[in-house]
């Protein structure tokens, strides 16, 4: 479903500031995989995802979804077989506009946009039953402003949105990070039981290890713009937290202080 092919990214070349984002990254995710990506900061994590979306153009390399070359077309012209839930709540919604008229948007996302009613009676029956899902009772706020929701509300929200057009794959950019842990451990849970629904392809970076190891069927672990751990089925069912420290531990480079924020 997702091939990335000796993806490599450097930002800001020739200058002081060079920097190696990713390097040669070889990645496959077949069909309903649901993998977890932790590292730590500057491990090039999010510019995975990035170059994923579209959002980043990698400098070489090709990134393929469902059999098709995507690695020039622009985070708009994929918008259709992607859907992402930002770190920041309010990055996944547009706060001046109801619940419904946010749903309909995520509905018509990477389509034409025709001069047609954008809310019908179907569509907001769909709409409130989509909701109920989320246990938030937002299917009886469907003309609120999405402004006036908390944080953990508007996340859920944007979970649901990226959700809503069944796409090929979600990306997930440590979504529950600004989160309370009640409502984190909610929206957490809200994804296993959307992504397993919809069956869908799912990339997700956390930073913390044990949410990496409960979710997903695979995990990978990134280090200075590489993959350098790549686990799944059983063995990443019975590993621990120690268990991911001692394998970064291993990293020849790695310090201290990079572990610790792995936690």
């Amino acid at each position: 479903m997702l091939q990335l092919t000796g993806i490599t990214k450097t930002f800001f070349p020739g200058t002081v500031n060079e920097r190696r984002a990713l390097e040669d990254v070889d990645l496959h995710l077949a069909p309903q995989d649901f993998v977890t990506v932790i590292g730590s900061n500057g491990a090039g994590k999010s510019t995975l995802l990035n170059v994923v979306s579209g959002s980043i153009r990698p400098d070489e390399g090709t990134v393929m979804i469902d059999g098709r070359d995507v690695t020039r077309l622009t985070d708009f012209r994929r918008a259709a077989a992607i859907g992402r839930v930002f770190q920041n709540p309010s990055m996944g919604t547009a706060p001046h506009m109801t619940i419904e008229e946010n749903l309909a948007m995520a509905m018509g996302r990477g389509r034409r946009r025709l001069l047609r009613q954008a809310v019908t009676k179907a569509k907001r029956q769909r709409f409130r039953e989509e909701l109920t899902v989320l246990e938030q009772g937002l299917e009886n706020r469907l003309t609120d402003w999405v402004g006036l929701l908390s944080g953990g509300q508007r996340q859920s929200l944007s979970l649901l949105m990226a959700t809503l057009s069944h796409p090929k794959i979600l990306l997930l950019d440590e979504h529950t990070a600004a989160l309370d842990p009640q409502r984190a451990a909610l929206v957490n849970r809200l994804t296993s039981e959307l992504v397993e629904e919809h069956r869908l392809t799912a990339l997700m970076v956390t930073h913390n290890m044990r949410q990496a190891l409960r979710t997903g069927n695979r995990l990978i672990m990134m280090h200075a713009g590489r993959i350098v751990l790549d686990v799944a089925g059983d063995r990443k069912a019975s590993m621990e937290v120690a268990d991911l420290m001692a394998e970064f531990e291993k990293i020849k480079d790695a310090e201290l202080s990079d572990a610790t924020l792995l936690q």
